[in-house]
Protein backbone atom coordinates (compact mmCIF):
# COMPACT_ATOMS: atom_id res chain seq x y z
CA UNK A 1 0.00 0.00 0.00
CA UNK A 2 0.84 3.59 -0.87
CA UNK A 3 1.25 5.48 2.59
CA UNK A 4 0.87 9.26 2.65
CA UNK A 5 1.56 12.55 4.34
CA UNK A 6 -1.17 15.24 5.28
CA UNK A 7 0.16 18.75 6.51
CA UNK A 8 -2.45 20.26 8.09
CA UNK A 9 -1.88 23.72 10.38
CA UNK A 10 1.57 22.70 10.68
CA UNK A 11 1.25 19.73 11.93
CA UNK A 12 2.40 16.57 9.65
CA UNK A 13 0.96 12.80 10.22
CA UNK A 14 3.43 11.11 7.76
CA UNK A 15 2.93 7.27 6.24
CA UNK A 16 -0.38 7.03 7.41
CA UNK A 17 -1.50 3.52 5.11
CA UNK A 18 -3.41 3.68 2.23
CA UNK A 19 -7.39 3.16 3.16
CA UNK A 20 -6.28 3.22 7.09
CA UNK A 21 -7.82 5.91 9.68
CA UNK A 22 -7.69 9.86 8.71
CA UNK A 23 -8.08 8.62 4.88
CA UNK A 24 -11.63 9.32 3.17
CA UNK A 25 -11.64 7.52 -0.17
CA UNK A 26 -12.85 10.08 -2.85
CA UNK A 27 -16.28 9.06 -3.81
CA UNK A 28 -17.19 8.24 -7.47
CA UNK A 29 -19.46 11.30 -8.31
CA UNK A 30 -16.89 13.38 -7.00
CA UNK A 31 -14.57 12.23 -8.75
CA UNK A 32 -16.10 12.59 -12.02
CA UNK A 33 -17.22 16.16 -11.27
CA UNK A 34 -13.86 16.71 -11.01
CA UNK A 35 -12.31 15.39 -14.20
CA UNK A 36 -15.41 16.49 -16.07
CA UNK A 37 -14.39 20.21 -14.57
CA UNK A 38 -18.81 20.43 -13.35
CA UNK A 39 -18.06 23.46 -11.25
CA UNK A 40 -21.61 23.61 -10.51
CA UNK A 41 -21.91 20.13 -9.33
CA UNK A 42 -18.68 20.51 -7.47
CA UNK A 43 -20.30 23.06 -5.69
CA UNK A 44 -23.61 21.47 -5.17
CA UNK A 45 -21.38 18.48 -3.39
CA UNK A 46 -19.34 20.35 -1.33
CA UNK A 47 -22.45 22.12 0.25
CA UNK A 48 -23.95 18.54 0.19
CA UNK A 49 -21.11 17.99 2.92
CA UNK A 50 -18.55 15.70 0.51
CA UNK A 51 -15.68 15.43 1.52
CA UNK A 52 -13.39 18.52 -0.56
CA UNK A 53 -10.14 16.38 0.68
CA UNK A 54 -10.94 12.80 0.00
CA UNK A 55 -8.47 11.21 -1.99
CA UNK A 56 -8.78 9.11 -5.24
CA UNK A 57 -6.89 5.48 -5.97
CA UNK A 58 -3.78 7.38 -6.30
CA UNK A 59 -4.16 9.20 -3.14
CA UNK A 60 -4.60 12.62 -4.84
CA UNK A 61 -7.09 14.59 -3.43
CA UNK A 62 -9.33 17.03 -5.81
CA UNK A 63 -7.42 20.09 -5.84
CA UNK A 64 -4.01 17.89 -6.47
CA UNK A 65 -5.86 16.42 -9.52
CA UNK A 66 -6.85 20.45 -10.81
CA UNK A 67 -3.49 21.46 -10.07
CA UNK A 68 -1.76 18.34 -11.88
CA UNK A 69 -4.04 18.97 -15.23
CA UNK A 70 -3.86 23.34 -14.63
CA UNK A 71 -7.87 23.57 -14.66
CA UNK A 72 -7.82 26.70 -13.03
CA UNK A 73 -11.55 27.23 -12.45
CA UNK A 74 -11.60 23.93 -10.58
CA UNK A 75 -8.33 25.03 -8.56
CA UNK A 76 -9.83 28.20 -7.66
CA UNK A 77 -13.25 27.01 -6.82
CA UNK A 78 -11.95 24.60 -4.30
CA UNK A 79 -9.46 26.92 -2.86
CA UNK A 80 -11.87 28.94 -2.14
CA UNK A 81 -14.34 26.33 -0.35
CA UNK A 82 -11.36 25.74 1.87
CA UNK A 83 -9.56 22.39 0.62
CA UNK A 84 -6.24 21.63 2.30
CA UNK A 85 -3.33 23.11 -0.06
CA UNK A 86 -0.51 21.30 1.84
CA UNK A 87 -1.99 17.22 1.62
CA UNK A 88 0.56 15.27 -0.34
CA UNK A 89 0.66 11.92 -1.66
CA UNK A 90 3.28 9.94 -3.82
CA UNK A 91 6.51 11.17 -3.34
CA UNK A 92 5.26 13.44 -1.04
CA UNK A 93 4.10 15.69 -3.80
CA UNK A 94 1.63 18.38 -3.12
CA UNK A 95 -1.02 20.59 -5.06
CA UNK A 96 1.81 23.28 -5.67
CA UNK A 97 4.33 20.81 -6.90
CA UNK A 98 2.55 19.16 -9.28
CA UNK A 99 1.21 22.38 -10.93
CA UNK A 100 5.28 23.23 -11.14
CA UNK A 101 6.26 19.89 -12.53
CA UNK A 102 3.07 20.30 -15.13
CA UNK A 103 4.25 23.74 -15.74
CA UNK A 104 0.42 25.53 -15.12
CA UNK A 105 1.75 29.22 -13.39
CA UNK A 106 -1.48 30.15 -12.94
CA UNK A 107 -2.62 27.54 -11.04
CA UNK A 108 1.12 27.98 -9.27
CA UNK A 109 -0.06 31.58 -8.59
CA UNK A 110 -3.43 30.90 -7.21
CA UNK A 111 -2.12 28.31 -4.74
CA UNK A 112 1.24 30.43 -3.63
CA UNK A 113 -1.07 33.60 -3.10
CA UNK A 114 -3.95 31.29 -1.56
CA UNK A 115 -1.29 30.75 1.03
CA UNK A 116 -0.01 27.17 -0.15
CA UNK A 117 3.04 25.46 2.15
CA UNK A 118 6.27 26.72 -0.51
CA UNK A 119 8.65 24.75 1.93
CA UNK A 120 7.06 21.28 1.66
CA UNK A 121 9.94 18.93 0.31
CA UNK A 122 9.14 16.03 -1.90
CA UNK A 123 10.26 12.26 -0.87
CA UNK A 124 11.60 9.08 -2.47
CA UNK A 125 11.35 9.67 -5.95
CA UNK A 126 14.84 10.85 -7.76
CA UNK A 127 14.23 14.48 -9.04
CA UNK A 128 11.85 14.97 -6.37
CA UNK A 129 13.46 13.93 -2.91
CA UNK A 130 14.41 16.72 -0.70
CA UNK A 131 13.01 19.61 -3.32
CA UNK A 132 10.87 22.50 -2.81
CA UNK A 133 8.23 23.53 -5.57
CA UNK A 134 10.79 26.70 -6.26
CA UNK A 135 13.63 24.02 -6.59
CA UNK A 136 11.49 22.23 -8.55
CA UNK A 137 10.69 25.27 -11.24
CA UNK A 138 14.36 25.77 -11.01
CA UNK A 139 15.23 22.53 -12.39
CA UNK A 140 12.72 22.54 -15.53
CA UNK A 141 13.74 25.67 -16.30
CA UNK A 142 10.38 28.00 -14.98
CA UNK A 143 12.71 30.79 -13.73
CA UNK A 144 9.20 33.01 -13.30
CA UNK A 145 7.63 30.06 -11.56
CA UNK A 146 10.92 30.12 -9.02
CA UNK A 147 10.93 33.75 -8.83
CA UNK A 148 7.19 33.94 -7.76
CA UNK A 149 7.71 31.10 -5.24
CA UNK A 150 10.28 32.95 -3.42
CA UNK A 151 9.48 36.39 -3.42
CA UNK A 152 5.51 35.19 -1.82
CA UNK A 153 7.46 33.03 0.39
CA UNK A 154 9.67 35.90 1.63
CA UNK A 155 6.32 37.73 2.23
CA UNK A 156 5.11 35.50 4.95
Amino acid sequence: MIGFTEARDGVEAANVPSGGSGRRQMKREWEEAIRDRETERIVDLINAGIPIDARDRHGQTALMIAARHGWGEVTDLLVDHGANLDVTAKFGLSALMLAVINRHPAVVETLVNAGADVALRGTGAPGFHGKTAAELADGSDQPAVARLIRERASLR
